[in-house]
């Protein structure tokens, strides 16, 4: 699990004779797997424990804050993804009763609370109704483990709005954020909705409600297995989920044509609901945001509705215009970002639709929407989006020829044509994986570059955002995408001798006017001196003179090009990472899952 978080790790292992063993460390997980070397692994048995790895939130990754955390007498543990939001008044509390913290966290309150529920009032001696007691008075967005030394055969584990899925083996259970961290056990699973409770033995469990009203979890098999999650002989996972592309690509598409229709895997909203749509938004954050801009020329072109995209972060802040005939496309890779999830709660109380867009099937956003329609990427464990990406942009097509398909405004032949275009698409992408050693190349030699800018226009922008993005993400760069229409808006003045310059170029038949606009632009910038690095469809002999290195694409149709273009700035991005000594998988200060807010 440790690409939702790297910058501290711990466990806590009860042997079951009232003794909790807790080992926690600051850093990768590798200095927590050394020391318990250290200390011996064999005093680190037991039948119930936890591991936490950490991204942090409240308070420094330090060992004294790393998860998980004890109360002072050492029998209640537990371990926290999210923020308690009203910590500060629950810390001023227990601090005003006389106990001591021994770290700057907002979890160290939850399990202070729960110990002295246990010891007095009208919970005592009860770990469960303790646990719930307390989950009651906490707010925020959260997901909480607990155990307790006097009960080393339970352990309480909690959710609001942040993932928590409990998986079923024989004669075990766990409870993780992600069936990654059980897969090697066991396919069986059980996603808990907003704010339930599970608590688990051996033998079994049982779901519950905050206040302790019996409830229901939703069973699933998980459709992968262990190798999915495995590096495959490359170094890094992200250098196999680039690899794995063109698969992730031609899953997404699979079995959304039948009977001559486009369909989407849950569908809550009729023809006419559609029909009566007149204006669409699309909310995501970072890559999946990217996968959205894209998205909005592909709908407009092919539906004539207005459509706005907006980060998710400031979506509910700025107050926007929704109603009944307002269609929300909420995408997020994991279905839990943060962000993305308050969106779309917000488009609900306007009264809009919401369509979802996610790869974690049973996820809370796509349990809140109208309609969802899953990307079949499989575990995407580099924390930079690759695969994940692309089967966004795949399947955000697929949402626009389902309302195209909806509304009348394509007929059943021509959104029969673009799913055929689509389908083609996995093969071009395998004839791009297999061209892309000179960009490696390439990488090596740019490395040592302070700066790295992108330029695109139409389908190309978005493009050029995301390769901007990957190079800051994974090799701390700065890099910037532009228009290329805008650089004599201002961003011109960055210009200088040997800067590299990345132009992604439209193909000059589908978008023949464009072309020669970016040919223009590409001249103003070697007039001053930058080293252009230019991705052209194959032919493009027009280009040919002003690039200083010309990666070229197969050809494809114009709004179907980012599926062949992104994947250069991906392997070059790694590349670069790579060759200034950086962890691919591991960007600092970033994680996979972003729950909170």
């Amino acid at each position: 699990m440790e690409y939702r978080g790297y910058d501290s790790a711990g466990v806590a292992i009860l042997d079951g004779a009232g003794q909790t063993a807790v080992e926690r460390k600051a850093g990768r997980l590798s200095n927590l797997e050394a020391e318990l070397d250290d200390i011996g692994r064999d005093t680190f048995t037991g039948t119930s424990g936890m591991g936490h790895t950490r991204w942090a939130t409240h308070g420094r990754p330090t060992d004294r804050n790393a998860h998980p955390h004890r109360d002072v007498s050492g029998a209640v543990s537990v371990v926290h993804n999210g923020i308690i939001e009203n910590f500060a008044p629950l810390r001023a509390e227990l601090e005003a009763a006389g106990v001591e913290f021994s770290s700057d966290t907002d979890t160290e309150a939850a399990v202070h609370l729960v110990a002295r529920a246990y010891a007095d009032g009208p919970t005592a001696g009860d770990f469960v109704a303790s646990a719930l007691s307390v989950l009651q008075r906490l707010d925020g967005a959260f997901t909480l483990v607990f155990t307790h030394s006097d009960h080393p055969d339970t352990i309480v584990a909690a959710r609001r709005s942040t993932p928590l899925v409990v998986g079923v083996g024989e004669g075990e259970m766990f409870v993780g954020s992600d069936v990654a961290a059980f897969i090697e056990h066991t396919r069986n699973a059980v996603e808990l909705g907003q704010d339930q409770v599970v608590v688990i033995t051996s033998a079994g469990y049982d779901i519950m409600n905050f206040d302790g009203t019996s409830a229901e979890g939703r069973p699933f098999r998980i459709d992968w297995d262990l190798a999915a999650a495995e590096k495959g002989g490359h170094d890094y996972f992200m250098l196999k989920e680039i690899q794995e592309q063109p698969t992730a690509v031609a899953d997404t598409l699979l079995g959304h044509f039948t009977g001559g229709k486009i369909v989407l895997d849950e569908q809550r909203l009729s023809d006419q609901e559609l029909r009566d749509v007149d204006k669409v938004f699309v909310v995501a954050c970072g890559s999946a945001y990217h996968s959205g801009l894209l998205a909005k020329y592909a709908i407009e072109h092919w539906t004539r509705l207005p459509v706005e995209v907006e980060l998710a972060s400031e979506f509910r802040y700025r107050d926007p215009v929704l109603d009944r005939s307002t269609l929300v496309v909420a995408i997020s890779q994991s279905g839990e970002t943060a962000d993305t999830l308050e969106a779309v709660r917000h488009a609900k109380e306007q009264k809009a639709r919401v369509l979802a867009v996610c790869n974690t099937n049973g996820a809370q956003i796509p349990r809140e929407a109208d309609a969802v329609l899953y990307t079949r990427a499989g575990p995407e464990i580099g924390v930079a989006s690759t695969k994940a990406f692309l089967a966004q942009v795949t399947a955000n097509f697929l949402v626009g020829l389902a309302l195209a398909q909806a509304r009348g405004t394509k007929y059943p032949d021509e959104v029969a044509r673009e799913y055929a275009d689509l389908e083609a698409m996995p093969a071009l992408v395998e004839r791009v994986l297999e061209s892309v050693e000179p960009v490696r190349a390439l990488a090596r030699e740019l490395a040592s570059s302070p700066t790295v800018l992108f330029l695109g226009r139409h389908v190309g922008y978005p493009v050029a955002l995301e390769g901007a993005l990957k190079l800051k993400e994974l090799a701390y760069m700065h890099a910037e995408g532009f228009a290329a229409g805008e650089l004599k808006h201002g961003p011109i003045a960055l210009i200088e001798d040997g800067l590299p310059v990345i132009v992604v170029m439209p193909s000059p038949k589908g978008r023949a006017v464009l072309h020669s606009k970016l040919l223009s632009n590409i001249r103003e910038i070697q007039a001053r001196g930058a080293r252009t690095v230019v991705i052209a469809e194959e032919g493009d002999e027009a280009v040919r003179p002003f690039a200083d290195h010309l990666i070229e694409i197969p050809a494809a149709p114009t709004l179907f090009q980012p599926l062949l273009s992104t994947v250069p700035l991906q392997v070059f991005a790694a590349e670069v990472a790579q060759t200034r000594g950086y962890d691919v998988d591991k960007p600092r200060n970033l994680a996979k899952s972003v729950t909170v807010e």
